[in-house]
């Protein structure tokens, strides 16, 4: 049954100054709140690897942020943002990373109703001549209210990677209230950032450091990646009055066959790093029903948790997704995620999360919460008055599920 839950029960008063505008000095100085059986403790970003059990399974999402913000300008002298959100053709990200002269994705479009059928030109104060050569247009092929489809094009051959990264500004959340800036480039993106795709950081792992990173594989934690290209609508909080009336947008993510044997031969507690790495990792379960009972597995729905019971153990649904990838020769499970995760979420596979302090209202606090057993209020408050800087430039947290707890 679909959870009837008021998003007005998962508010809190955040004040503007709590928010962390930039990054500190050294990603691993944040503080660390600690939060295990009810039992809340202060700590430093680099002692993580010492609150965790040496035979721990660690899960990074490896999505690379991409600059994914353009400007415009009409003829007019209207200035145009266009923010591109995920590819249309071609459809795969690398395939559309890698055309050299057109591409369309879908895009959020400010300033749009300004915006009729012309064509645009790059905006740059100070132009230069690898972008008077490159000479990148977009075309307005289709919108609905802010969003649309826009088809770029350009001329010097370039693949569109080196597109955005000439022409295009890293997209740092909106509630930072003010532009990006240089700093930006290095910090909004993790050290292991690797399979560009995101239009949003996975922004737990911005603290981690080589050294905590060598720290962890010293004790013996074993690291691997997932990747779950991160959309906009992530991140956005809940404006129906019930999160029912919520819609999730799908985010593409992929597995590889080596960690789904792993987890299906794990005796270890698996640690992910972050809200993406959960949200893709407990997917897994639901994808391997779907190959049980279907033949093959296929995206995640948003509510397919909570409309039905399932029957089939976590080793069932693993199983089956290993050997489907290995009947078909294939090393990489690859499918779309919608999930959301809500209080009454039965949790499968993760036992701890590293994760920054979210907005109020969003579906991230509402992950925390399940993942807390209702707690959430609590760890809240407790970094509030003990001065935790919140979202994405912020403080980091180690939560252990409540279930797991002891």
């Amino acid at each position: 049954m679909i959870p009837e839950i008021r998003i007005e029960d998962y508010n809190y008063d955040l004040p503007d100054s709590r928010i962390a505008k930039y990054p500190l000095p050294k990603r691993d100085s944040s503080k660390l709140l600690h939060y295990d059986n009810g039992h809340i403790s202060d700590h430093v970003f680099r002692e993580l690897p010492s609150l965790l059990d040496s035979n721990s399974l660690m899960i990074f999402n490896e999505t690379r942020v991409v600059p994914a913000r353009l400007h415009f300008q009409r003829e007019t002298g209207a200035i145009i943002e266009i923010f591109c959100l995920e590819p249309v053709s071609p459809t795969e990200y690398n395939l559309c990373f890698s055309a050299t002269s057109t591409c369309r994705w879908k895009c959020v479009i400010g300033n749009a109703k300004r915006w009729k059928s012309d064509i645009l030109h790059l905006y740059t104060p100070q132009r230069t001549a690898e972008l008077e050569r490159m000479n990148l247009r977009a075309g307005l092929v289709e919108r609905s209210g802010e969003t649309g489809l826009v088809d770029f094009s350009w001329d010097d051959g370039s693949p569109f990677s080196k597109v955005l990264e000439i022409c295009g500004t890293i997209p740092i959340p909106p509630y930072l209230n003010r532009e990006s800036e240089a700093i930006d480039t290095e910090r909004y993106q993790t050290l292991y950032a690797r399979v560009r795709g995101s239009v949003a950081a996975p922004t737990a792992g911005l603290h981690f450091t080589d050294e905590v990173l060598d720290s962890l594989k010293d004790k013996g934690i074993e690291i691997r990646n997932v990747c779950l290209h991160v959309g906009a609508g992530t991140f956005l909080p809940v404006k129906s009055e019930l999160v029912s009336d919520h819609p999730m947008h799908r985010e593409p993510f992929s597995v590889s066959l080596g960690l789904l044997r792993e987890l299906l031969h794990n005796g270890r507690e698996v640690v992910a790093v972050g809200t993406t790495s959960v949200r893709t990792i407990e997917s897994l379960y639901y994808a391997g029903v779907k190959c049980i009972e279907e033949g093959r597995p296929s995206d995640i729905g948003q509510w397919e948790p909570y409309t039905r019971e399932y029957g089939h153990t976590v080793e069932e649904s693993l199983s089956a997704l290993v050997k489907y990838l290995e009947d078909n020769s294939m090393d990489e499970l690859k499918l779309g995620t919608r999930i959301i995760i809500l209080p009454g979420f039965r949790w499968r596979i993760v036992s701890s999360l590293v994760t920054n302090f979210h907005q109020p209202e969003s579906t991230l606090l509402l992950l925390i919460s399940s993942f807390v057993g209702g707690d959430w209020r609590r760890i809240y408050d407790h970094a509030l008055s003990g001065g935790y800087r919140f979202l994405s430039y912020g403080d980091s947290s180690l939560l252990r599920l409540a279930r797991f707890a002891g």
